[in-house]
């Protein structure tokens, strides 16, 4: 376990040695934060409106607000991910230095679960900085806060789903942005595979909606914590996870 941290702990600190992690950081801040605020200025003149003629109860701030302040979170995280986890094992690569690294005292496993470890390091970092905004909503209404906590749970779910991915695109060439470019491709072929299910029939329809990110993650946003959901997204990170040690595992061995 402590080689793993180590490798971790140094593929942390290299995203801000450089300016790639300050980078993707206030690029999904700032994304996110103009997206929250447009939300929060359209809920609050909806409301507006709904008052003014009488046209019953407005929009409640959970399905309003916090609702759209995650599914934003979660394309945005489609977007940077890809492009966060792309030098992992690539870089390594290119600069031969996986060589280094294969013939190191760790273990295949420590180093793809030190790698992994790294980008939800990253992950975890950019989730904390936008506590600020369930804050704001806090000081200025009442919102449901199981929606709030089973968002952060879902959507940390998701992006370990997504770096998982992108660990194993990045373990399978030495080029970045084929790394970038074929995780962006899986991750948009789970993104979307639910779409499929409404035209399939009816067994085949099940399978493509359990096999879809978003599906998983609908119970998550309502505030509805199903361990079917959380299983799956572990069950999910550990095949891609595993994906990625056979492909090293051959590696060492060429």
């Amino acid at each position: 376990m402590n080689k793993t941290w180590i490798i971790t702990w140094r593929d942390f600190k290299s995203n801000f040695t450089s300016p790639i992690g300050y980078i993707f950081i206030t690029a999904f801040l700032g994304l996110l934060g103009y997206m929250f605020f447009f939300n929060l200025y359209h809920f609050n003149l909806q409301n507006l409106q709904y008052q003014q003629y009488n046209m019953g109860k407005g929009v409640s701030i959970s399905d309003g607000i916090v609702k759209p302040l995650f599914g934003n979170m979660n394309v945005l995280m489609f977007i940077i991910m890809p492009f966060l986890t792309m030098r992992l094992f690539a870089e390594e690569k290119k600069n031969h230095s996986i060589e280094l690294l294969l013939t190191a005292p760790v273990t295949t496993t420590q180093m793809v679960m030190g790698k992994f470890l790294s980008a939800v390091l990253v992950l975890a970092v950019m989730l904390l900085l936008t506590v600020f905004y369930p804050i704001v909503l806090a000081i200025t209404g009442n919102p449901d806060p199981g929606p709030i906590l089973g968002g952060y749970m879902g959507t940390i779910l998701m992006g370990a789903s997504f770096i998982a991915i992108g660990v194993f695109c990045s373990a399978v060439t030495e080029n970045q942005i084929v790394a970038a470019s074929l995780s962006f491709g899986l991750i948009l072929f789970f993104w979307l595979i639910s779409w499929a299910s409404q035209s399939a029939g009816p067994v085949m329809g099940e399978i493509l909606n359990n096999l879809s990110l978003i599906s998983h993650y609908n119970n998550f946003s309502r505030g509805l914590l199903d361990s079917s959901d959380a299983v799956f997204y572990l069950s999910f990170i550990g095949f891609w996870l595993f994906l990625a040690h056979r492909v090293l595992e051959s590696y060492r061995w060429r």
